[in-house]
């Protein structure tokens, strides 16, 4: 790894004269690390940022929003979003790219009943030099979204970031971005996750990213970028401002309240002023698990993401009790309510070679039913067995039919129940207030064949087509009580 000396020479001229630095030397960090200090005991007001969608007439999906606390659409439904990652368009270090989204995968994602993909891009494929926008990349992404879309599948733009960036073998921000002098230290009895994770290199790098304002400027700069490109898209469902954050070196909790709900106030405000229309994902600290401290934050369509790896990824080992899944499920909704936003679990997963991988992914989706909360599942193609396609070959239909279960997509007035039983496949739900006459949309797996409406409050608005994944309902009254079966 190389640091830029272009980069170095910009650091004494504005901004908007340069486009990337490093640190002028270690004292800068120093500086800024005892700046933060000082405000440690200072109170920490609510954040607010305020705005008025302009948006459009809708294209082949209905723009979404969040109202009390649900995600809605354009009719007013309660949506639930419930889909896969995939990593196409993602650069990891030196790793060769992943396979591409084909169209077949987006049908056979329709047909087995998913409605989103969250769609990983990265920071240093669209920013290869500074102040070098690739629109070659950002026609990639455009394309993986019309593909989508023609699937009425949303996409959930996510700029990933994982070990600060490529320089390190990780993802997010571009090569000439890094702290110089600090060494990437390499140790031979660590796996490669960990030499990235522990290496000085990186976290020089995340610590100044966290402490240097015009760092970040630089990363909503590239977002801006991307929110341009799709302010007038109603299949773009929202944007995911950041991966996964941690806090280290700056202590937990410190680091939230005194830095990362600023970082997203500020970003949204930047973001906002080129597009207002989209939901805005803002993520919880990442940091073994432990709960995320909340400092309010007031936004229009703001939506709360945490990831779910409890007994995946993380302890406790999962032991076919759901108590600790539902502990993190529940921690993650109490964190949006306490902001106020909606909730959805940008990530959950676990490799087919775990031995419970089975009952964990029916308990974590049992589980989602009962909190009405909306996934991602990481993810669609992976090498190393936690997707349903593996590259090349084909996928594996098998584990495809584990989280392939029926729910309800859209819902008029307020879903206030949902459950699935996989052994008598039977999907009950309910729904209250419904008014306006807009059709309740059931996710409805294709593999299960035809469903049987077994309720006399709705009726078919037309015949289950395999090829859609869904079965739109009319109901009967404001209230509704369904059963439906295969």
């Amino acid at each position: 790894m190389g640091h830029n000396p272009r980069v170095l020479q910009r650091l004494l001229t504005p901004r908007a004269r340069q486009r990337a630095g490093g640190p002028r030397a270690p004292l800068c960090l120093l500086g800024t690390a005892l700046a933060l200090l000082a405000v440690v005991c200072l109170p920490a007001p609510p954040l607010r940022v305020s705005f008025q969608p302009d948006r459009p007439p809708a294209g082949a999906l209905p723009w979404l929003s969040v109202s009390g606390g649900r995600i809605v659409d354009g009719l007013g439904r309660t949506v639930l979003l419930r889909g896969f990652n995939d990593d196409a368009l993602l650069q990891v270090g030196g790793q060769a790219a992943a396979p591409p989204l084909s169209a077949g995968d987006a049908s056979l994602m329709r047909r087995e009943g998913f409605d989103v993909v969250r769609l990983p891009i990265s920071w240093s494929l669209l920013e290869p030099r500074p102040g070098d926008f690739s629109q070659a990349y950002l026609r990639r992404i455009r394309a993986a979204v019309d593909l989508c879309a023609r699937d009425h599948l949303y996409v959930v733009l996510d700029m990933h970031t994982e070990d600060f960036g490529v320089a390190f073998g990780g993802s997010g921000a571009p090569a000439w971005l890094s702290v110089p002098g600090v060494p990437d230290l390499h140790l031979p009895f660590l796996p490669a996750a960990w030499q990235r994770h522990l290496s000085p290199a990186v976290n020089a790098a995340l610590a100044y990213f966290w402490l240097e304002p015009s760092w970040q400027a630089l990363y909503w700069d590239a977002w801006e970028r991307v929110a341009a490109q799709f302010r007038r898209d109603s299949a773009v469902a929202g944007y995911d401002l950041y991966n996964e954050p941690h806090p280290l070196p700056v202590p937990p909790a410190i680091f939230e309240t005194q830095i990362l709900w600023p970082f997203y106030s500020q970003g949204i405000e930047r973001i906002s002023r080129v597009d207002p229309n989209h939901l805005f994902i803002v993520e919880g600290d990442l940091f073994g698990g432990l709960p995320t401290a909340v400092r309010p934050l007031s936004a229009p369509d703001l939506v709360y993401s945490t990831h779910l790896y409890a007994g995946s990824l993380l302890p406790p080992t999962y032991d076919g009790s759901s108590a600790p899944l539902e502990a993190e499920l529940e921690r993650g909704i109490s964190e949006a309510a306490q902001l106020p936003a909606a909730y959805w679990a940008g990530e959950l997963g676990i490799s087919h070679q775990q031995g419970d991988a089975v009952s964990w992914a029916r308990a974590e989706i049992a589980l989602s039913n009962r909190h009405l909360t909306g996934w991602a599942w990481w993810e669609w193609d992976d090498p190393d067995d936690w997707g349903v396609r593996q590259g090349k070959g084909p996928p594996d239909q098998a584990w495809l039919r584990v989280l392939a279960q029926p729910f309800v997509a859209a819902a008029p007035g307020r879903l206030s129940e949902l459950s699935y039983s996989v052994r008598t496949r039977t999907l009950e739900a309910e729904v209250r207030g419904a008014r306006g006459g807009a059709p309740l949309v059931v996710s409805w797996p294709a593999y299960l064949g035809t469903p049987q409406v077994l309720s006399a409050c709705a009726r078919p608005e037309l015949p289950y087509r395999p090829a859609t994944g869904q079965l739109s309902l009319r109901l009967t009254g404001a209230d509704c009580r369904l059963e439906i079966r295969a």
